[in-house]
């Protein structure tokens, strides 16, 4: 079924938070242009897709105002696609893929901003970094030469359960990991600042628990469209 007044349900949804100063990212992935336009004349300017293909057709078509943010797993030779107008790139799970968005960041002397993707969930589908890999990173001496990047978090996924207990011990580990690095001394070009975790079935837990953005599709938009 197609959720069709998308205003109506942005206003249930933000009511509903219990952290107002939470950022809500709206995943408007398979979405047509009216329905991200309806979004944007609600007062959304946060939008995240999960391919790149989507992204790039996408934003010519759009307001320039919005604030696009890459949240799907991104591979290395698309990345040159995205880094000119990309807000925010969530979904960095590895120092491949960092290394980069670095050199592209690097070619149009532009800074990109970044969050690491902490493998949280107990499924083995998620992508994302572990927590040793982590701290030999963001400890390390690389980074300091990744001028063209700049780290302002973590984000992670839960499990795919309706068990919340499962979902709320994997949210306060990826915040016990968060609040680990912020209290060190970290590189000029990481900053803990933000934490992206929580979709449309689960967001009021992440809040709950300590995140400052929400990736929330469904309860938007209504269900997926697929071709």
């Amino acid at each position: 079924m197609q959720t069709k007044d998308i205003s109506k349900n942005l206003k249930e949804i933000k009511d509903s938070f219990p952290n107002p100063e939470c950022l809500l990212v709206a995943v408007s992935k398979t979405k047509p242009i009216s329905a991200i336009q309806e979004a944007y004349e609600a007062g959304i300017r946060d939008f995240g897709e999960n391919k790149v293909q989507e992204i790039t057709e996408k934003a010519p078509a759009l307001p320039e105002d919005i604030r696009w943010h890459m949240i799907g797993h991104l591979q290395r030779n698309k990345v040159k696609y995205i880094v000119p107008f990309i807000h925010l790139i969530h979904s960095v799970d590895s120092f491949r893929l960092l290394k980069q968005i670095n050199k592209e960041a690097k070619k149009i002397n532009k800074s990109t901003h970044c969050l690491l993707q902490v493998h949280i969930a107990k499924e083995g589908t998620k992508f994302g970094w572990n927590k040793e890999e982590l701290n030999e990173f963001l400890l390390g001496d690389e980074i300091k030469t990744m001028h063209n990047i700049r780290i302002m978090g973590l984000m992670g996924m839960a499990t795919n359960t309706a068990n919340k207990d499962i979902i709320k011990e994997e949210f306060r580990a990826l915040k016990a990991l968060f609040e680990t690095f912020r209290a060190q001394s970290l590189p000029e070009n990481v900053e803990m600042k933000e934490i992206s975790m929580g979709m449309s079935g689960d967001y009021l837990l992440a809040q709950q628990e300590g995140s400052t953005m929400v990736r929330i599709g469904s309860a938007i938009f209504g269900s997926r469209n697929y071709n």
